[in-house]
């Protein structure tokens, strides 16, 4: 721009040293090379055409034109190319936005799609989304035909394609990893983002490359080139303010150390909301490009006032339901177990952070009961009950009517049987008004087959049996026990379950894909306890069978877990027509987050670091700065 003044002759109010520093940075910007990415330089060349004039080579730039007629969908340097070369594509462009914006000119136009999907990608980070449901789905539906009608605005551009991508996955879009092949680490490297290297396109991206499927190679390669970056870039200092405080650092850095400690598979939705609303406020709305321009869409305070409302209110009934179900643990005599752990804060907590709308009340309570009637059964299979009260508790399960105490042989087995029969009959009332059914007889024989699995492993340890592999994991994956905590609360979240879905093959490869990951994780993090007791697991068993390193089974667990994962994730976001509905198939991929969290670091119920994670969500007031 001073540069056309001058040519102009007009005169400006700078000192001429100061216009020469600049001129000749420029020009020393503009000669100087990048490395080996010659084709990102000559798109940045292109890009930032206005500073350079009369030397530019317009063949080379007019390459870079897309089918609206612009160059980069900018409208100073379309403007420019159009002041030497009179393309009448530029023209039309250009018309366009003064007929939209009359006297005016945005940095970049369009920008519609990308706005989009900031909205609903900050509905969601903050917890909000459900209140905004019919809004999201129309912006969600727009973009899906832009994606399929091969958009410029989506696909020329990395942020924008990785978002959409992300995002029309998770919401139950049918979008193929194939879109992002030109994304490979060669590639971006070679653009114009690389050469700027836009830290927040590398974001995207790999948050896209974690909704994975199975065989999806280009996802695997564009999660491990994208995650050494962030991590190289993370480490050296290039995204940190001088602060290293995490509460204190800018939001791309916040955002790069969030994907890196909680990627796809652990980051369970309440926790990640609690951490965006705290850091929202350090939003800088401020883009900065050739020029500085605000984004409303992204630091609204609305959105942020919403979402603190939100989570305060859910807290707060989250704390009457936690009490309640502590009044619940004594009235059932379940402290009076001295074999039992007492784990209702982590039964509670995952349901509270996965479960966390307020309509939502009666399934949290059925998962958060479940959980803890699990834990005490799994205990009394382990360590409090002999064989004896294992049978007579199967029995009086297959049984169910039940005359008196004369039918208990302990008073173990009477607590147990009473709190699970308590705990159905209550589960069978509030899913009547949901289901028009009775769900008891099928909320019972989940029972029965967990605590028939539950015995075979016992029958395993006290004999000193040992099971083949396939053997093992057939009891091992409903031993684990997540059907009495997931499957009843399918009958509670709304939707109506049919027989025939409950029945179907999708709900058994939903139910086993869940099971098997949660069992492979627990079998992994818990493998020196478990060698300590003497129990076998999937590890201790692929030690026995073949000729393998310990690191080589921890290897082959870990890459089963993934596949078990992944092969789930596929399941519960491609829609299928008659099958079981979204909100009932995320309860199977949100327990497997659940697990996945629990044993990130060490094993399950051992983590005592939950505890403190537990109350963050549950009792810890979130304080917005003014």
């Amino acid at each position: 721009m001073i540069d056309y003044a001058q040519d102009l002759g007009l005169n400006l109010p700078f000192k001429s040293y100061d216009v020469d520093a600049m001129l000749t940075k420029r020009d020393v910007e503009l000669t100087s090379g990048f490395g080996g990415n010659a084709e990102g330089r000559r798109a940045y060349l292109a890009y930032v055409s206005e500073g350079i004039q009369h030397s530019q080579d317009w063949d080379m730039v007019m390459k870079y034109q897309r089918k609206n007629g612009s160059l980069f969908n900018s409208p100073s340097t379309t403007a420019v190319a159009f002041s030497h070369i009179r393309d009448p594509d530029c023209l039309r462009y250009l018309c366009t936005i003064l007929d939209k914006f009359e006297n005016a000119a945005p940095t970049i136009y369009p920008l519609d799609i990308r706005s989009h999907l900031l909205i609903i990608d900050t509905l969601d980070s903050l917890g909000v989304a459900r209140h905004f449901t019919n809004e999201m789905k129309m912006l969600l539906d727009q973009t899906y035909r832009c994606w399929l009608h091969g958009e410029e605005e989506i696909f020329l551009d990395t942020t924008t394609c990785a978002m959409a991508f992300r995002l029309l996955r998770i919401y139950g879009y049918d979008v193929s990893s194939d879109q992002l092949s030109p994304f490979s680490e060669e590639c971006f490297f070679n653009s114009l983002e690389g050469y700027l290297n836009d830290k927040t396109a590398v974001l995207e991206l790999h948050k896209a490359s974690q909704i994975i499927f199975p065989e999806e190679p280009i996802l695997e390669e564009l999660n491990s080139w994208t995650m050494n970056f962030l991590k190289q870039e993370f480490c050296n200092g290039s995204i940190y303010c001088l602060d290293r405080s995490l509460s204190k650092l800018p939001f791309i850095s916040f955002q790069v150390h969030d994907a890196l400690t909680y990627p796809f598979n652990v980051d369970l939705d309440r926790l990640g909301h609690r951490r965006n609303i705290q850091q929202y406020s350090n939003i800088d709305n401020i883009w900065t490009l050739k020029t500085s321009y605000c984004c409303p869409n992204i630091g609204n305070k609305d959105f942020l006032e919403l979402a603190a409302e939100d989570f305060s209110l859910c807290q707060s009934i989250q704390q009457k339901e936690l009490k309640q179900l502590g009044r619940w643990i004594i009235d059932y005599k379940l402290d009076k177990l001295s074999f039992a752990r007492q784990k209702l804060g982590y039964c509670y907590f995952s349901a509270a952070t996965i479960l966390y709308a307020p309509e939502l009340s009666d399934a949290r309570i059925s998962w958060a009961k479940n959980g803890v009637l699990i834990t005490v059964v799994d205990d009394f299979f382990d360590v409090g009950g002999s064989m004896e009260e294992f049978v007579n508790l199967i029995q009086l399960l297959e049984k169910w009517e039940v005359d008196g105490s004369t039918d208990f042989c302990s008073e173990q087995v009477e607590i147990l049987f009473t709190a699970i029969r308590g705990s159905i009959h209550e589960i069978g009332g509030m899913a009547l008004a949901r289901q028009a059914r009775d769900v008891s007889r099928h909320v019972n024989d989940i029972w029965v087959d967990v605590v028939k699995s539950m015995l075979k492993e016992a029958e395993w340890s006290r004999y000193k049996l040992v099971p083949t592999m396939v053997e093992y994991m057939k009891h091992a994956h409903v031993s684990l026990a997540l059907g009495p905590i997931v499957l009843p609360a399918l009958y509670l979240v709304g939707p109506k379950i049919s027989e025939e879905m409950v029945s179907s093959p999708e709900y058994k490869n939903l139910y086993e894909g869940m099971s098997t990951c949660g069992r492979l994780l627990n079998d992994w993090r818990g493998i020196q306890r478990e060698s300590d007791e003497g129990t076998i697991n999937a590890m201790s068993l692929l030690l026995r069978e073949g000729d393998r390193s310990f690191d080589d089974a921890v290897e082959e667990v870990k890459r089963a877990i993934e596949r078990e994962r992944k092969q789930l994730l596929r399941l519960v976001l491609l829609e299928r027509d008659q099958g079981m509905p979204k909100c009932c198939k995320q309860l199977f991929s949100k327990m497997v987050k659940v697990l996945h969290f629990f044993y990130m670091k060490d094993d399950g119920f051992t983590n005592e670091g939950i505890v403190d994670v537990a109350e963050s969500i549950i009792d810890d007031t979130i304080h917005l700065s003014p």
